[in-house]
């Protein structure tokens, strides 16, 4: 289906169902007990996960996301034998927000608890507790429930009470494993009843998705990779590599190989748009072999596997010192002479495509790490057709001038003619592969906890590499290829100011400045040592009743912040975007910023009693109230998650989630504030 056709059914359905537009269901778990050899059994979970996200497993420690947990609310008849064990595939990623090693599930998650028969009949009711993420936002702490009773299917069992043998008189055939159960996943919602918590006031806890939804939607976080990205990245760099010595050249001569050789104009057009097709297909079928070879989860690995961010590394390293001119890196000789020789026997299509087939041999001195860098770009973001549309986009822009010129034979007279200038890109380009390999390079060093490429010393690295470039591109500095008495023509020079007060840019960065145009490539703030100053935003209240109090008191609007001690993107947001000095401002003085943990393990002073689809729930701790506010308010469930409300707990504008766009979130806070005045006026009135 075609993806315009498919966003505006999706966006449709988004109107009409509201509340399940916002309330995800990305993880699926069942439950069963089994019975297993002499007097254990297995507590068994297994779930699958929808891709792009994960479940946490065990063990990941107090300062970490929400691990999986076995809680029992009653057992008897049973004993626990160990703790809850991960099985299967579990991966292992540093994560630079915690500082530690996180450890997770994708695709699906087992996890099973081991207990004993201590008596002749038992019962159990217990859950599991697991989180999840994506790259853009975390699910509540969510509870899988298993209740069992029954006889034990063993004829001996030791009685805990009093330690002795005992004998079952009569003994029946074990009890077959009970069938799987789907866990309860809130779609629909409903008010709570009678609620025991005084503080549970109507107007505030009133549901306004409604109001929510009416409200144009922007900010609710970004959708994935953008194809349309991937896609322009590749016509950049296709763009890139016609300006070199490799490929500048050879156009002429071929668009007039295709003129003279054919009499009727017409045949030379299809000809020559043949073979920008050809190269087309040629390097689209590069991104396909590369996918095919590496595979979806192999893709996914390569931005977080150190082994592969140090290889990337090097490799363009290795690259840049090609384009300085320290060696070549060409394809064998004898492959563009056969391929050449096979184009010169043959006719129609096939000798055309083999002649394009030459083009992309002879010329892979210069395109090769053009190639190699945009490939392990769009790989490491984890999508599956990344590298395709990679190449489709670098095809297109390889193939545009030999279709161009070919209609257009004129515009030959008029191109820029060979020379020392197209050195000039070659080298420009090593200087930028150089600098995205400390980029491969920090990823490496975060995981493995090596310290040795820390905020300052990236920052430093940088800012000599774009000042060399500058100095370079002012004519300075001089490389082997780079003609002798070649001058400082004007794009150079431009591009030599952009260099140098690039660098210059990244200069307070040494000092803590957050920097926030290269936040995405540089390690994090927490990596840095000496920082001069620190903003800080934080929630004056982690309470919803007490902050919409004081909010009421002072006469300013509330950001409602649904977050989590073990939210992965909610620290990224903070450490992103609430950072910024305007943002902070505004949040630190034009708002009540209310923080709620939903995984805030606190018991409640009294259990409060809800009815959510068509179930009694008990809410026991802080952190299921403030969930149970987010699913049947708002119809959410996901963190972070922004709502701007007004003192009587109605939306003030659109919600938000993860997205690390300061600027928008910042016109997100400023029209809460416009409208709060506007409904403040209005109501004076």
């Amino acid at each position: 289906m075609n993806r315009r056709v498919f966003f505006v059914f999706q966006l449709f359905w988004m109107i009409v169902l509201g509340v399940q537009a916002q309330i995800m269901e990305p993880v699926h778990f069942q439950s069963q007990f089994k019975p297993t050899q002499g007097d254990e059994a297995e507590i068994i979970f297994q779930g699958t996960i929808e891709p792009g996200w994960h479940v946490y497993s065990t063990d990941l420690g107090n300062d970490g996301p929400i691990e999986a947990t076995f809680n029992v609310v009653k057992i008897d008849g049973l004993e626990l034998v160990g703790k809850l064990k991960p099985v299967g595939k579990v991966i292992t990623k540093y994560d630079k927000m915690f500082g530690m090693d996180l450890k997770y599930f994708e695709g699906k998650a087992t996890f099973v608890q081991k207990v004993r028969f201590t008596k002749p009949e038992y019962e159990i009711d217990a859950y599991l507790e697991y989180g999840a993420c994506n790259d853009e936002s975390c699910m509540p702490p969510t509870d899988v429930a298993i209740k069992q009773k029954g006889k034990s299917p063993v004829k001996e069992v030791k009685e805990q009470a009093n330690s002795q043998e005992v004998e079952e008189k009569e003994l029946t055939e074990p009890q077959p494993s009970p069938s799987l159960t789907d866990t309860v996943t809130t779609t629909a919602l409903v008010a709570p009843v009678a609620p025991q918590d005084s503080l549970l006031s109507e107007s505030l806890w009133k549901p306004v998705i409604k109001e929510l939804s009416s409200f144009d939607g922007k900010g609710y976080g970004k959708n994935g990779i953008s194809w349309w990205m991937i896609l322009l990245e590749g016509l950049l760099g296709g763009f890139l590599a016609l300006f070199t010595p490799c490929v500048w050249p050879i156009i002429p001569m071929t668009v007039s190989f295709f003129l003279k050789r054919n009499k009727d104009r017409g045949k030379a057009i299809r000809e020559a748009m043949s073979y920008g097709l050809s190269i087309v297909v040629i390097y689209v079928l590069l991104g396909l072999i590369v996918t095919w070879l590496f595979g979806a989860s192999a893709l996914n690995a390569l931005a977080t596997d150190a082994i592969f961010n140090i290889f990337f590394c090097l490799l363009l390293v290795v690259f840049a010192a090609s384009f300085f001119g320290a060696f070549e890196i060409t394809l064998p000789s004898s492959w563009s002479n056969k391929i050449d020789q096979k184009s010169e026997n043959t006719t129609g299509l096939l000798s055309i495509f083999l002649m394009a087939f030459t083009l992309a041999l002879v010329s892979f001195s210069c395109t090769g790490p053009i190639i190699g860098f945009l490939l392990v770009a769009v790989s490491t973001q984890g999508s599956i057709i990344a590298p395709t549309i990679g190449m489709l986009g670098f095809a297109i822009a390889l193939a545009i001038p030999f279709t161009l010129f070919a209609l257009f034979p004129s515009w030959l007279k008029s191109a820029p003619k060979s020379g020392g200038w197209m050195n000039v890109v070659k080298v420009t380009l090593g200087f930028i592969e150089l600098a995205f390999a400390l980029k491969f390079l920090s990823v490496a060093d975060l995981a493995h906890h090596w310290h040795i490429l820390d905020r300052e010393v990236f920052l430093a690295l940088w800012i000599v590499i774009f000042g060399l470039l500058g100095v370079y591109l002012l004519g300075w500095l001089k490389f082997p290829h780079d003609d002798e008495g070649h001058r400082t023509n004007v794009p150079q020079f431009f591009l030599a100011l952009l260099s140098l007060a690039f660098a210059v840019y990244m200069i307070p960065g040494l000092w803590g400045a957050p920097l926030k145009a290269i936040s995405a490539f540089a390690p994090p703030m927490n990596t840095q040592d000496f920082i001069l100053q620190k903003i800080t935003t934080e929630a004056r209240f982690t309470d919803y009743e007490q902050g919409m109090a004081a909010a009421r008191a002072e006469g300013k609007p509330v950001l409602i912040d649904f977050t989590g001690f073990g939210c992965v993107n909610c620290r990224k947001m903070e450490a992103a975007v609430w950072s910024d000095v305007q943002v902070s401002d505004i949040l630190n003085h034009q708002y009540v910023l209310i923080s709620l943990y939903v995984d805030d393990k606190t018991p409640l002073a009294q259990p409060i009693e809800v009815q959510e689809n068509g179930q009694t729930r008990t809410l026991d701790t802080v952190g299921k109230k403030w969930s149970y506010l987010q699913r049947m308010k708002f119809g959410a469930n996901a963190q972070p998650f922004y709502v701007i409300l007004d003192n009587d707990g109605y939306p003030l504008a659109g919600s938000r989630s993860y997205d690390e766009n300061v600027q928008e979130y910042v016109s997100f806070l400023q029209g809460g504030i416009r409208n709060y005045k506007n409904l403040k006026n209005n109501h004076e009135q």
